[in-house]
């Protein structure tokens, strides 16, 4: 990159081209003869060293403009970042149990709406780990904690529920998750356990595996999704698909009591906006931090210019001394 270290040299291009023009002008005038017809100065011709005489003049022009340049100090600039972040492990735990089907969250499901925002979640994400857990009656890793984030959104998209047998296994989702983050070495770690559920299978009590990852300075953000009341259900008949309004059970205070035991925050969605606001403010609450610092290098470049401009303005002494030599 090219800078001026003194642009305010580039003022004096005004008076330059005042008075280049006030020269073309006096250049122009016409002049009186004393003759009564250019006759007789038709015979003499045009000598061809006449047609060269502009030529010092534009030397001299391109050497005052070149010594503009110089006076501005052109300046190359190298620059350099040193970029450091502070790595977060994200393993996201995700229900996809049969209830995740319910469509209170016009115009897909949860599970969509829970897909979807997941994914927007994953793009804002910079220098951090994400994995990914699903859990219904049991619950297994779906990706490993990695940086490829297209990888990540495409194993979200293959999710389906049905996937494995039917219930919510809160417990069971938090220790393989916990599993996952038991040999991460980042500044931070992180589950995000999303359900719209209670917990009715599984081996493992829920609070039993939260306590597991307090030690391990895990925090888990719960979220609870489900409208207030009743929500419409597909049921599939011999009809087809009918709706048969369901009630929505949300163990709200064992959500609450995972996220108290390590430090994390209980989050209730109703719908797919407050969903994405939700995450919203996890992704606030856990950004990596990024320390930039940034190293910068100047070089002078006006020498190639002055030198130039000397050249051109002794061609022009050298060329008006001898062969361009005007008698007045």
């Amino acid at each position: 990159m090219i800078l001026f270290a003194n642009p305010q040299a580039f003022l004096l291009l005004i008076p330059l081209i005042i008075l280049l023009y006030l020269r073309y002008r006096r250049r122009n005038k016409k002049l009186q003869f004393p003759f009564p017809a250019f006759q007789p100065l038709e015979k003499i011709g045009v000598n061809r060293t006449s047609k060269l005489s502009y030529i010092p003049w534009i030397l001299r022009v391109c050497a005052l403009l070149l010594l503009i340049i110089v006076l501005a100090r052109p300046q190359s600039m190298t620059s350099e970042r040193e970029v450091s972040t502070e790595g977060i492990d994200i393993v996201l735990a995700l229900d996809i149990s049969t209830s995740m089907l319910a469509e209170d969250f016009q115009p897909q499901n949860r599970l969509g709406a829970a897909k979807v925002v997941a994914k927007e979640f994953i793009d804002g994400r910079i220098s951090d780990r994400i994995g990914l857990v699903v859990f219904a009656g049991q619950s297994f890793t779906q990706c490993p904690l990695t940086l490829d984030y297209t990888m990540v959104k495409n194993f979200i998209d293959r999710i389906e529920a049905g996937m494995i047998e039917d219930g919510t296994a809160i417990g069971m989702a938090l220790a393989t998750s916990v599993n996952r983050l038991r040999e991460s070495k980042a500044e931070s770690k992180i589950i995000i356990l999303l359900t719209d559920g209670q917990n009715n299978r599984g081996e493992i009590d829920p609070l039993t595996a939260a306590q597991l990852a307090a030690p391990m300075e895990v925090k888990i953000y719960t979220i609870g999704v489900g409208t207030e009341g009743l929500a419409p259900f597909p049921v599939r008949t011999a009809r087809g698909i009918r709706y048969q309004n369901i009630k929505v059970n949300i163990d709200e205070d064992l959500l609450k009591q995972i996220a108290d035991i390590t430090g994390g925050a209980y989050f209730r969605a109703t719908d797919e906006n407050k969903l994405r606001e939700i995450y919203g403010k996890i992704d606030k609450m856990t950004k990596s931090q990024i320390k930039v610092k940034e190293y910068r290098s100047y070089t002078e470049m006006f020498l190639p210019y002055l030198i130039t401009a000397l050249i051109l303005l002794t061609l022009e002494i050298i060329l008006h001394g001898t062969r361009l030599r005007r008698i007045p």
